[in-house]
């Protein structure tokens, strides 16, 4: 049912009770005072370096179309993503989630296309289950699987099996297909596994998981190994971020004692989307209004980040006790911003310092990121292609959980929102 015009304005007007605070002009100019005053470098309360430009810190612009019509920086491409049916609790105890890892490539390889590699992460309170977590090959060997058990946690069992699927299959892949990967490989989200590493850094019970369980540390392992990979052959790798949700800079920020400082911003992104958007006021019928400059894509120089989930990875963090066989530095998280002002989305694009530290490097990722993201008016397509292989539809995921139902002779441990919006609801991100 829909609302009725006189509930709509009724709502509506609560807006109306609402103080909001500093205008959009006393923001950007509050924006402009952290670009100038804080980023070159941002330093923590503690005095430690959180944030700092790779090189000269600067905003740019690029027309959209010009830069679709240069040439390409990498001839090709390839593409990594994986997707899960969501964390499903069967009322035998079990808590279940699946993942399939697929490689896209720009020219298509359609033998690469049809590899997966898919993990499912099972949890159970009874210390009897067991699972036989040996790889497995199937579909005439182009893709293996693998079930692991998760062992008995109070809490946030959903969120673990998620991650851990999500990121094994994900890295695994990665590391299997690395030597196809010729020019450049993107992967869809960020270089390291973010949901993992924010255990250690905002929750106390995953953080003793960590420590007392191997497997975590096995999947950040992975995605150590590759970088090392990639760096040893001279092959780029990249993370790109479609939805940044990081909060280093405005943490910080409200942090710092000194400053007396009330930063506005619910995260760093909507900082840069200050920064970053171009436009003017003009006249309209009702007085001045924003009108947005959707000509050009606007962007960041590259960034070091040490501080949040990055600070693990950064040469003063432990990477969870993994050994890194490289120069601590670069392991380190890199990143850049493009604002796209026809869709006013900001995406944040990742990659290790050993790749950044070089200007020709850092430049060539900079233009293809930018070219692509032109062309595809967003993400770039290899990503969207890999996010494409690796999904599993509703209809797939309904028939997966019955299938499992029947395996296990019980029945999915249904609420009320699985039944409105039928099992298909997000996972449980966040972990």
């Amino acid at each position: 049912m829909t609302l009725d015009p006189v509930h709509f304005d009724g709502i509506a007007r609560l807006a109306g009770r609402i103080d909001h605070g500093a205008d959009a002009d006393d923001r950007r100019a509050f924006a402009e005072t952290v670009w100038e005053e804080f980023l070159d470098p941002l330093v923590s309360r503690e005095g430690r370096r959180i944030v700092e430009p790779v090189d000269e810190q600067a905003r740019r612009l690029v027309d959209c179309e010009d830069v679709a019509l240069r040439d390409r920086e990498f001839p090709t491409e390839h593409g990594l993503d994986a997707g899960t049916i969501n964390p499903t609790t069967f009322k035998n105890g079990l808590v279940i989630d699946i993942a399939q890892a697929a490689m896209s490539a720009t020219p298509s390889d359609l033998n690469l296309h049809r590899a997966r590699t898919v993990v499912a992460t099972v949890h159970s309170n009874d210390e009897t289950m067991n699972v036989d977590e040996t790889w497995g090959k199937f579909d005439e060997g182009y893709s293996r699987s693998r079930a692991v058990k998760i062992p008995p946690l109070p809490r946030f069992a959903e969120g673990v099996v998620h991650a851990l699927a999500l990121y094994l299959a994900e890295s695994t892949h990665a590391r299997d297909h690395a030597d196809e990967v010729d020019d450049l490989l993107v992967l869809d989200g960020p270089l390291y596994p973010r949901g993992l590493l924010r255990w250690a850094d905002q929750h106390p019970d995953l953080a003793d998981f960590l420590l007392e369980d191997p497997r975590p540390t096995t999947v950040l392992e992975n995605y150590v190994r590759l970088v090392e990979e990639f760096v040893e052959r001279d092959v780029p790798l990249i993370g790109f971020v479609k939805n940044p949700a990081t909060r280093v800079i405005t943490r910080t920020l409200k942090g710092k004692r000194d400053a007396e400082i009330s930063v506005p911003w619910a995260d760093d992104s909507a900082l840069f989307t200050r920064l970053l958007e171009r436009g003017e006021y003009v006249d309209d019928i009702e007085g001045k209004r924003w009108e947005r400059d959707t000509s050009a894509l606007t962007y960041t120089n590259w960034f070091r980040s040490r501080g949040g989930v990055d600070q693990a990875l950064s040469a003063n963090g432990d990477a969870l006790g993994v050994e890194r066989h490289r120069s601590l530095e670069d392991y380190e998280v890199t990143f850049f911003v493009v604002y796209d002002p026809r869709d006013d989305l900001i995406y944040r694009i990742e990659a290790p310092y050993a790749f950044t530290r070089d200007p020709e490097t850092r430049e060539a990722l900079t233009m293809q990121v930018l070219q692509d993201v032109a062309v595809a008016h967003g993400p770039p397509t290899i990503v969207e292609k890999a996010d494409e292989l690796a999904r599993i539809s509703r209809s797939e995921k309904r028939s997966l959980r019955e299938s499992f139902e029947t395996a296990f002779d019980t029945s999915q441990d249904r609420t009320y929102d699985d039944h409105r919006w039928d099992g298909d609801g997000d996972a449980a991100a966040g972990y």
